[in-house]
């Protein structure tokens, strides 16, 4: 999240938010990770420390829904040592963690949790009208804004993995861009749509997810190429087929790019605790994420709401029955 160590956790991953009065929110600023311009930033700016930490939080889950059934999981065990390297893994973290706080900073404005920012600016729609019909569109304009101050403006120079980690947090801010969508409100009488209010709102965060998995699916390796014509060196990828086959290809700006191969995360190292024991699906991964060393197959009973039915006037009663379950888990 920080740019140097996206999505890291902090004790306080789970803790309740709030700004608080007074210096509450200074406190919490010191919680997290940050370096010292970052942490000046937050003190600066109340309600930023509380979507922050929804940020990681929105980044963490997700990550950890879109990787369920891989062989690494997103697990937060490995993370440090995995950021250290440039693998397809470390480019989606740096990508949803880039997306999850532009999408948390807009969504913070457009609930009015922080001082600095409010609704977006669409044509025609004052503020204060849209904090009254209830349609205040989401902020991306000063998210993406704020987010360039708060990471930093640096210079990349020949580093490649600085190129590569600033890519793929663009191609996370580009992701959040491209689910931006006008949603309006018709006003008049009788349900008629005389009057019609429209606002921006970004779709939901899953949405997002998914798409940069298919991102991550599709990941280009990259090196670093000198251009000759700009005069300094940029990104380059496989080459192409067609007219231009002899020039490596420029990674597109969707494209979340990687500069080595990932193991195999099948046994525990620094980079993950392997997956042994992790339960799989034995028509769909099981021999794909147990890596040939086979899985266990247990049978336990489960417990679930059955033959549930509305009762007058507000609430549904059910029936708690019990079935049995195969498990299936991968062996040492």
């Amino acid at each position: 999240l920080t740019g140097k160590e996206a999505l890291s956790h902090f004790p306080s991953l789970g803790a309740p938010g709030g700004s608080g009065p007074g210096k509450g929110h200074v406190k919490q600023c010191e919680l997290l990770q940050l370096s010292r311009k970052q942490k000046r930033l937050c003190r600066r700016e109340p309600g930023l420390a509380e979507t922050l930490r929804d940020a990681i939080r929105l980044g963490i889950l997700e990550c950890q829904f879109q990787f369920r059934s891989e062989r690494w999981n997103c697990s937060l065990e490995g993370r440090p040592s995995l950021l250290k390297r440039g693998f397809k893994e470390t480019a989606f973290l740096y990508a949803v963690s880039a997306a999850a706080l532009t999408h948390s900073l807009a969504r913070a404005c457009s609930a009015g949790r922080m001082e600095r920012c409010t609704c977006d600016d669409s044509p025609g729609l004052e503020n204060r009208k849209a904090w009254q019909w209830g349609v205040c569109g989401d902020n991306l304009k000063y998210s993406t804004k704020f987010l360039k101050k708060f990471l930093g403006q640096k210079r990349i120079g020949k580093d490649l993995r600085a190129k590569v980690d600033i890519h793929n947090t663009n191609v996370g801010i580009k992701a959040v861009k491209n689910g931006l969508k006008t949603t309006c409100k018709c006003h008049g009488v009788s349900g008629s749509c005389a009057v019609r209010t429209c606002w921006k709102q970004l779709s939901p965060f899953h949405e997002i997810g998914r798409l940069l998995k298919l991102r991550y699916d599709d990941a280009v390796k990259v090196f670093s190429t000198s251009n000759d014509a700009v005069g300094h060196s940029e990104l380059a990828g496989p080459h192409r087929h067609g007219p231009s086959a002899r020039q490596p290809a420029l990674p597109r700006p969707t494209d979340l790019v990687y500069v080595e191969d990932s193991p195999s995360f099948c046994r525990p190292s620094k980079y993950s605790l392997g997956t042994a024991g992790r339960t799989c699906s034995r028509e769909g991964n099981c021999d794909s994420m147990c890596c040939g060393r086979g899985y266990n197959t247990q049978s336990r009973l489960v417990t679930f709401s059955c033959h549930c039915q509305v009762q007058w006037c507000c609430y549904v009663e059910c029936q708690q029955c019990m079935q049995e379950e195969v498990v299936y888990s991968c062996k040492q």
